[in-house]
Formats: C-alpha cells, structure tokens, sequence
C-alpha cells in the first residue's frame, strides 16, 4: 500500500496539450451534438454578449484598427464576432484538430489561426492580447511562462472566473479541465507569484453566476 501511494504522489501531471486534446475529444467541456466545444463561457449569451460589447468598444476606440492576438480562441464562438473591428486577428489555440476546424469554418482576409503552445512558444506579434478564461486552467508555472512574454503587448484583456468575495489569489494547480474556484482560488497576475508590471488597468466586465458559482471578471491592462 505504502509503494502505490508513493507512485500515485510521483506520477507526473499529463502534458497540457494532451489534456487539452483529451477535454475536446471527451467533451468534458459539454457540447456532444458539435464537433468542438469551448464550454459555457463561450456560449451562454449573458456572458458572450457583455465580452463581446466591452471589447469591441475596446477596440474601436482606436483611430486606427489594432493587430489582437486571441491566445486560447477555443471554438471561436466569441472571435468571429470581433474580427471586423481589427486591422488583423490572430487566434492561437494548442488543440491542433480544432485550429485546422477553425481555419476552414472561418474564413475573413484579416483572419489568422495558429496552432501554439502559449506557455512555450513565442507569440505573434500585435498590439493587444486576449485571453479570456485560459490561464485559469493552466498551473502557476506554466501562467509565470505566458505572463514573461505578455511585454511584447500594449494591452492585454484578460478575464478570470474567481470566487465571489475574499479568495487567496494564485493557488496552484495541475493544468487541465478545473480550475482554482475549487480551491477557493483564482488568479490575480498582479500579485505574487506572478507579480505582472502595468502602466493602468480597468475592469470592463463582470458577470456573477448563478448558486455561488463565482464571478467571470474582464480586466483590461495597459502593459508597462
């Protein structure tokens, strides 16, 4: 007994693109009548509809249109309804069956879809990031990793489901499907360990769920 504790407490967490592929093929996000699904968060219209009016006033608050990197794009329920209002839109995910889907369902002459890992590999370059509920389901060092490399923007949006009321910010967990909220967690990238260095940053949006399931909160960041 003793052994097989020992190796359960060793077993090495599952690379995060394999999770990833894993939660889509499985649909552990919901969605089995369609072939990709990104969750609740892309689809219930109280949620998609106040992201996609707070930032699209974002973004044409411009004179000139701005080049927005989508870093998690998921299905891309949300991203096709913001991509007119830029000069390019470039929407990354790490499930490559979903990108090569994407490309071939979306289709605009502003529109690009990569396939990276947003933890290791380097970013387009742009003038804004998105990246709307993907670092919660990422563990704390793969979030230091993206957030290292969220300086190449000048603004990056980001949205965070966290409890509703006190929580401890940034406790870790292994990435996957869940996220800190069962911990009575969320992520503060203001605060340590992350400690993510900002000129200012506004709240755009807040959504409170429904039985205490915690609050979906937008938050724009003008980078340092």
């Amino acid at each position: 007994m003793k052994k097989e504790s020992t190796s359960k407490k060793n077993k090495k967490p599952w690379p995060t693109k394999a999770v990833m592929e894993q939660i889509y093929e499985r649909k552990l996000w919901g969605g089995n009548d369609v072939d990709f699904y990104s969750g609740i968060g892309s689809h219930d219209p109280t949620i998609v509809k106040l992201y996609t009016d707070v930032v699209r006033s974002f973004l044409t608050s411009f004179r000139t249109p701005i080049t927005v990197c989508d870093l998690g794009c998921g299905d891309f329920n949300i991203g096709k309804e913001l991509v007119r209002y830029t000069e390019k839109y470039i929407a990354v995910d790490i499930v490559e069956d979903l990108i090569d889907r994407n490309k071939e369902k979306f289709k605009e002459e502003n529109l690009e879809f990569h396939c990276l890992d947003i933890a290791v590999d380097d970013f387009p370059s742009g003038d804004c990031a998105l990246l709307r509920q993907v670092l919660q389901h990422l563990s704390n060092t793969e979030v230091q990793k993206v957030i290292e490399k969220l300086s190449v923007f000048n603004y990056v949006i980001l949205t965070e489901h966290v409890p509703e009321g006190d929580f401890i910010a940034n406790k870790d967990i292994i990435s996957g499907q869940g996220i800190r909220l069962k911990k009575r967690s969320g992520l503060d990238i203001l605060a340590p360990p992350f400690n993510f260095r900002i000129k200012k940053q506004e709240q755009l949006a807040s959504v409170v769920l429904d039985d205490n399931k915690g609050i979906i909160v937008t938050t724009l960041y003008e980078v340092l």
